[in-house]
């Protein structure tokens, strides 16, 4: 993507998490290098999400691929068509896949929209009781008080038949929610402000709510996991009514269930499977549901073999990279090579020039730019995949910083690599020492 008419704020606020070694919010598209294969597939499957289906995808690449980049990039596609997303770190403590109740919540807690950052649960419902109202008024069937304004008995009962409606399907599995969605709005209408905290909470399937606030609701306890899916079934429905015709919902680094007691790794494989059931049987129009894992995950039996049904689902055949196919259920990302990787320091140099000192773009020119590469990726072991963060924040911080502030700085005089333990991610840090290592036990045959 050119990077002529980005924002200047859009473009720091890349250039300034790069700068952390971190990855940026927003404006990956800016530097989204090897991704164009996939991106007429993905936007069909996002297309068809709002056109109230569903879509499921499994992404597969080894350590460093970039799968949570992908999904972060795919992110913003989605929000630029309306979608709301949220993305889960799957962990054993934190998020165990077999508790759909916890799933939901952190969903909840994640959830974005391209105006509102996580979590953005009472915008929306409140954007959509507005969306209601609108509706209503719009049918044209509320009378006028005295002063010419919408009679405000009628329009609430307008919009609580409008509201019984359009939740009729949820309410037949998980009348909670319905009701607790009637009792925050009445709650809001009141004035009650602590209630209506407490309800909304409620809904995002928190614990520990008061029993005052679910008293005013009429509900009990609180989100188990088969009232979670309900939970989700309603989201989805508010979220189509407030504007938003889908959910991204991605569930990253899954692969952490190779790790945990056989019996949870498969409670949490069949969750899963319960869950992509439930979207075949058409429960879930407007998710869009992406996991990501490593080929160990997808191949290896302490992952997805150890549920047949579940791997018939994800089978997909891989031959020549240069063929896969983009719209199968599973696609593998191949990682960086060097080339890419000078691609995106180049992308990176140009984004960086259009807000500094001319000499940005000669001094950091290409050729300099593929050495940097190379040197980053040969302290990683030649292992380029694993190397654009790193090499993104040396291209940033060490080089591109100081050739925009000094104007004698020249990175191939004064500038040498380094890199040491504290600054790199535990994938970084073993490829690192690895190569350290192998250098050792060469021999040197000296007089």
């Amino acid at each position: 993507m050119a990077v002529a008419g980005v924002s200047t704020a859009r473009r720091r606020e890349v250039i300034a998490a790069l700068r952390r070694g971190t990855v940026p919010h927003s404006g990956l598209d800016l530097f989204a290098v090897g991704l164009e294969r996939f991106e007429n597939a993905l936007d069909e499957e996002l297309a068809s999400v709002a056109a109230t289906g569903s879509v499921f995808k499994a992404v597969r690449g080894e350590y460093g691929s970039g799968k949570t980049f992908f999904a972060r990039w795919l992110a913003e596609r989605a929000k630029r068509r309306g979608f709301a997303v949220a993305e889960i770190q799957v962990s054993e403590t934190e998020t165990p896949l077999h508790r759909l109740e916890t799933v939901y919540r952190r969903l909840v807690e994640r959830l974005a929209t391209s105006s509102h950052r996580p979590s953005a649960l009472r915008d929306v419902i409140d954007g959509w009781f507005y969306a209601l109202e609108e509706d209503v008024l719009a049918g044209g069937t509320v009378a006028s008080d005295p002063d010419g304004m919408p009679d405000a008995v009628e329009l609430q009962k307008g919009v609580d038949e409008l509201l019984e409606r359009r939740l009729a399907s949820v309410a037949r599995t998980t009348p909670a929610f319905a009701a607790a969605l009637r009792a925050y709005r009445r709650a809001t209408l009141a004035g009650d402000t602590g209630t209506a905290e407490g309800l909304i909470a409620w809904i995002g399937g928190q614990p520990n709510v008061s029993a005052a606030a679910k008293r005013a609701a009429g509900v009990k306890g609180d989100l188990d996991h088969f009232g979670a899916l309900g939970f989700l079934q309603g989201l989805l429905t508010v979220l189509r009514d407030s504007g938003h015709p889908g959910l991204l919902l991605v569930l990253d680094e899954i692969e952490t269930l190779q790790r945990v007691r056989s019996d949870v790794r498969e409670k949490g494989l069949n969750a899963l499977r319960q869950l992509l059931d439930e979207m075949d049987g058409g429960r879930f129009p407007g998710l869009y549901l992406m996991i990501t894992g490593t080929p160990a995950f997808y191949d290896g039996h302490q992952g997805v073999q150890r549920l047949p049904p579940l791997a018939q689902r994800l089978a997909t055949d891989f031959g020549d990279p240069r063929f896969d196919n983009p719209r199968a259920v599973q696609i593998r990302l191949t990682g960086f090579d060097l080339d890419k990787l000078v691609l995106l320091g180049t992308r990176i140099r140009d984004l960086y020039a259009m807000d500094a000192s001319p000499r940005v773009a000669s001094v950091a020119d290409d050729a300099y730019i593929g050495d940097l590469a190379k040197a980053v990726t040969g302290e990683l072991g030649g292992q380029a995949g694993i190397a654009p963060r790193i090499f993104l924040r040396k291209l940033v911080e060490q080089v591109l910083d100081r050739v925009d502030q000094f104007e004698d700085f020249d990175p191939r005089s004064h500038y040498s690599l380094t890199l040491s333990s504290a600054e790199l991610s535990d994938v970084e840090r073993n490829a690192w020492r690895q190569r350290a290592a192998d250098a050792d036990e060469v021999e040197l045959d000296l007089p």
